[in-house]
């Protein structure tokens, strides 16, 4: 029905469109090379973040909503400066939540993406700070689900759940002032999007 309606606007949101199916596919097969790999850097976890979430959950869908009410490329590149640090705040948050968060609320298990292996940003940062010992429990029991406590600990003792949380601060920081460029028409309709994507609870 989208490529059919008669819109004059729909061929330029269309390009958005297409860009954000083929960046996903990157990301998630750049998530998929991952897990296949013993650690992965904070820079590669944050890049498998981008393609596979920031630019597919914010950036994308802002573009497509500008080019169908006919929006300029000076405007498509300040939602950019607005989604992708709103988008990456969003997928740490929810990799926060994927082991911290509360199952009432979450709707999942707690650990659970522990217990699944996944690479996030979260364990990248907790194998950069973990010591040894650390970095080794983190290759014994991770994606299994005998270790979620001992991982639980790990991750805040070693300070990297501290880390991710400033991580978030920092690209919260950044959206905010991409959002105040924008004006008050955009801060009345971007602020609260960007208060639900990181300070949520589920």
């Amino acid at each position: 029905m989208f490529r059919q309606s008669a819109l004059p606007t729909v061929p330029a949101a269309l390009a958005y469109l297409d860009l954000c199916k083929t960046e996903v596919v990157g990301g998630q097969f750049l998530d998929v090379v991952g897990q296949t790999r013993p650690s992965l850097s904070v820079e590669e976890a944050m890049r498998i973040v981008r393609f596979k979430s920031a630019k597919y959950t914010v950036e994308r869908p802002l573009h497509m909503g500008a080019a169908l009410a006919g929006a300029g490329p000076d405007l498509i590149d300040a939602l950019s400066d607005v989604a992708l640090p709103l988008g990456e705040a969003f997928q740490l948050r929810d990799d926060v939540l994927g082991v911290f968060g509360d199952p009432a609320v979450t709707g999942k298990p707690a650990g659970d993406d522990l217990r699944e292996g996944k690479r996030t940003v979260l364990i990248a940062r907790t194998h950069e700070l973990a010591d040894a010992a650390g970095r080794g429990l983190l290759a014994d029991a991770l994606g299994t689900t005998d270790g979620i406590d001992a991982l639980t600990a790990l991750i805040r003792s070693s300070g990297a759940l501290d880390a991710v949380e400033t991580d978030i601060a920092r690209l919260e920081a950044q959206a905010d002032e991409a959002i105040d460029r924008l004006g008050p028409e955009a801060r009345a309709v971007l602020g609260p999007l960007a208060l639900t994507a990181t300070r949520r609870s589920s």
